[in-house]
């Protein structure tokens, strides 16, 4: 069973997430502000974390800031009344994983947390497996049936992270934001040339493609 740390300094609020986690099968463990937080981070196991932004004393993006700093990955959505552009950008350049504005949609809350954990196992084990076709985190490689390749850096991570999430759309912004990251001078273009000389390495491949999404992006499918 997976266990959830709830960074919260509204009562309400924290009760309520609470409560729609344990009905669907979580542990929770709650604290009232971020310095909470980290103290119950040295004492317990916490699988994800839902963070508020504004608490405090530690916000929740020091709160961010420090865990990432200190080395820990545990996978973070910052929860959050404000939704400008630049709030959601300094969220990411800190470390969280996902971004949530309030009021939170709880049906959507749950797929985002079943997401992020996937992609933690995934992380943790360095692996992806499809069909006969094995992605390898570690030595960049694919293996097929017909041998190995090692690809550069930018197309692993890109057929990587299609991969992690399979039938998942990915906006070209999105993708350059994640793997370019949030200060690349990369425009759109780039995602689109690395996305063909994919399809051209594995045209062969049995066991997935990167399926164009018109007017949005990329997703990766199986077979």
């Amino acid at each position: 069973m997976f266990t959830i740390l709830i960074a919260e300094d509204d009562l309400n609020t924290r009760r309520l997430t609470a409560d729609v986690l344990e009905e669907n099968g979580y542990n929770v463990l709650c604290a009232r502000n971020g310095a909470e937080a980290l103290e119950l981070l040295d004492e317990k196991h916490a699988d994800l974390m839902i963070a508020d932004i504004m608490m405090p004393g530690v916000d929740g993006y020091e709160l961010t800031r420090q865990l990432r700093s200190a080395g820990n990955e545990i996978p973070i959505i910052m929860v959050t009344a404000k939704e400008a552009p630049a709030d959601k950008k300094k969220g990411f350049i800190e470390g969280t994983d996902d971004y949530m504005v309030k009021p939170v949609d709880e049906e959507e809350l749950l797929l985002r947390i079943a997401a992020l954990l996937r992609r933690a196992k995934i992380n943790n084990e360095h692996k992806i497996v499809v069909g006969s076709t094995t992605f390898d985190y570690d030595t960049l490689t694919v293996t097929e049936p017909s041998g190995q390749s090692e690809l550069p850096l930018k197309e692993f991570m890109l057929i990587y992270k299609l991969m992690s999430y399979p039938g998942k759309i990915f906006t070209r912004r999105q993708l350059i934001d994640e793997i370019w990251d949030l200060t690349s001078e990369s425009d759109e273009r780039t995602v689109d040339v690395h996305v063909n000389r994919l399809r051209e390495r594995f045209r062969e491949n049995r066991d997935f493609e990167i399926v164009t999404v018109r007017g949005l992006g990329y997703k990766g499918v199986k077979k």
